[in-house]
């Protein structure tokens, strides 16, 4: 590439930073990030939760389809779908943030009005739930996916020790009545935060309407309770007795504490 090139290309893409600064800090920007960030973090949910529930058929539906996961694309599919769901992420909380900051600051300033309060407040409840949340993933990819108990990392597949026991582990993981708790009050907040989140996606999408307000109000609500159900299922199956590892694979796990599985051993 010549000097010339490079001196003709260097504008554009200072147009386009200049261009991208502006849309990342008009207020309309914020919301279209948050809402487009939103839809790939729901749909991720549903798709989470619908391979969660594959333990409802059994280990090695369970483990076949956490093989493929991680095989996927050679190895890479995982990362890819790991790397993209980190970014919109932290684009959706830093994008809520600053919309929380900017709308506070511009009614201490400028509005005084009851909507403008109402707002705020749900704003404050919406951000709040959305950082409990945070917590929550943090603690959930540490948990299964980093799997620092090393207990639950040794685990293996009794039927193919080549691979791990994703089914055990799962089990092994819901066994301690803390860990259950907290996933029930994360859950929680996440559905709750999702009930109001929803309908702000379409909001900004502009596809809330007079008419269809009440419908879509409807759709949130729904998908954030068969999440809420979904999820929640396989923890408070494990916590009952009624969801069990038949092969033995949390035969010595105690109530607080996960010991070394047999499985291991074998």
């Amino acid at each position: 590439m010549q000097k010339s090139d490079v001196l003709l290309k260097k504008p554009q893409m200072n147009s386009l930073g200049r261009t991208l600064l502006r849309f990342w800090n008009s207020s309309i920007g914020k919301k279209l990030i948050v809402a487009v960030t939103g839809l790939m973090l729901v749909g991720f949910l549903v798709g989470h939760m619908a391979g969660n529930l594959l333990i409802f058929q059994g280990r090695e539906d369970l483990n076949d389809y956490a093989e493929f996961l991680h095989h996927m694309l050679h190895g890479w599919g995982v990362w890819f779908v790991r790397i993209g769901l980190l970014t919109a992420f932290v684009l959706h909380i830093v994008a809520t943030v600053s919309l929380v900051r900017q709308n506070r600051a511009a009614r201490d300033s400028r509005y005084a009005h009851d909507a403008t309060v109402q707002a705020s407040g749900s704003s404050r409840i919406m951000i709040w739930s959305g950082l409990t949340v945070l917590a929550f993933v943090v603690f959930h990819i540490l948990h299964f996916t980093v799997r620092v108990d090393s207990q639950l990392a040794a685990m293996k597949d009794p039927g193919d020790p080549a691979r791990h026991d994703v089914y055990g582990m799962v089990i092994a993981g819901f066994s301690n009545p803390l860990v259950v708790l907290f996933y029930i009050v994360a859950i929680s907040l996440l559905c709750s935060h999702l009930s109001h989140g929803i309908a702000s996606i379409f909001q900004t999408l502009g596809l809330r309407t007079v008419k269809t307000r009440a419908a879509i109000r409807a759709v949130g609500l729904a998908v954030s309770v068969v999440l809420w159900l979904g999820f929640l299922s396989i923890p408070f199956l494990v916590a009952t007795g009624v969801l069990k590892d038949d092969k033995g694979a949390a035969a010595n796990l105690s109530p607080g504490h996960v010991q070394q599985s047999p499985l291991a051993e074998n």
